[in-house]
């Protein structure tokens, strides 16, 4: 400042010094926004890693069924007490049976090990039909009432079946008739037989400790035990059991009722989680009633 200019204010060099802080507050302030902005986008996404991944227990359709059976002892075999899934409530499993089991008989085939679900099918001749997964807390009780509301669904299902075969574009078209009229047929035998309480459980889905489920792989009618120590949640689990009358190789049961490679519509498939349950579990869904007839399916 020369001699002759005059003095500023003191007031005006304060105004300067503030207002330089404040230019440097800005800086560090948006230099702390950008750093954590950068942090959070680096930091891991919260969320439940589960969903979307699908677990498989089972057979698949050309597997051999010797081999899968053998499979199923030796990890039994190596199943450990001190493992992470064996602790606390202890370890899902996929228990298959040699035959058919009514609910009552299906209660001294387990033993009084937990179960959680059944599946099953009605076994008719020559025929494919729905597999279906019923939640069962309660054996044998839960297993009957999941059977009473399988056997009202297939009531509705062949009554739509009757409608469809009666309508304009079933009548005009032979083949069209011929698959409704034989979807029709499949399903009231389906709804009679589970309605009667019938033998048609061929699997179930236990939890249970490593002892516990080798003494239940022993008992008479047990076919395997495929234990699951991988399967966190049942919702996202597929069980793919083999069916009692499978020897050597999964493949689809013959359907004497219809010619050709169109199998018979509303049958379920053994590589899917089931359309219909009861109790706490999930529903997979099904056929709505007035709605198209069910997709076509092998069962493996």
């Amino acid at each position: 400042m020369s001699a002759d200019e005059p003095p500023r204010p003191a007031g005006q060099r304060r105004g300067r010094s503030r207002s330089g802080l404040l230019t440097w507050a800005a800086l560090l302030g948006a230099a702390a926004v950008l750093l954590a902005t950068v942090w959070v986008g680096r930091r891991e996404p919260v969320g439940d890693r589960t969903v979307g991944e699908v677990t498989r227990v089972g057979v698949a359709t050309g597997d051999p069924i010797a081999a899968y059976l053998r499979a199923s002892a030796e990890e039994l075999a190596r199943l450990t007490a001190g493992s992470p899934a064996a602790a606390g409530e202890g370890t899902w499993a996929l228990v298959s049976f040699s035959a058919y089991l009514t609910p009552q008989r299906l209660a001294s085939a387990l033993g009084g090990v937990p179960v959680s679900a059944v599946i099953a099918r009605v076994p008719l001749p020559g025929r494919q039909t729905e597999i279906v997964r019923i939640a069962a807390i309660r054996v044998p009780d839960d297993v009957v009432a999941g059977m009473g509301e399988v056997a009202a669904r297939k009531d509705r299902e062949a009554a739509d079946y009757r409608g469809r075969a009666a309508a304009p574009s079933g009548a005009a078209d032979p083949e069209l008739r011929r698959v409704y009229d034989t979807g029709g047929q499949v399903s009231a035998a389906e709804a009679a037989a589970y309605r009667a309480g019938c033998a048609c459980v061929y699997a179930a889905v236990v939890r249970s400790t490593p002892e516990a489920l080798r003494g239940l792989a022993v008992r008479p009618g047990v076919r395997a035990v495929d234990p699951a120590p991988e399967v966190l949640r049942l919702d996202r689990t597929v069980f793919t059991p083999p069916l009692p009358e499978q020897r050597d190789v999964v493949r689809p049961p013959a359907d004497e009722g219809l010619s050709g490679p169109t199998p018979t519509p509303g049958l379920g498939d053994s590589s899917e989680p089931a359309r219909t349950v009861s109790g706490p579990s999930p529903n997979f869904g099904g056929p709505a009633p007035g709605g198209s007839p069910p997709t076509p399916a092998p069962t493996s």
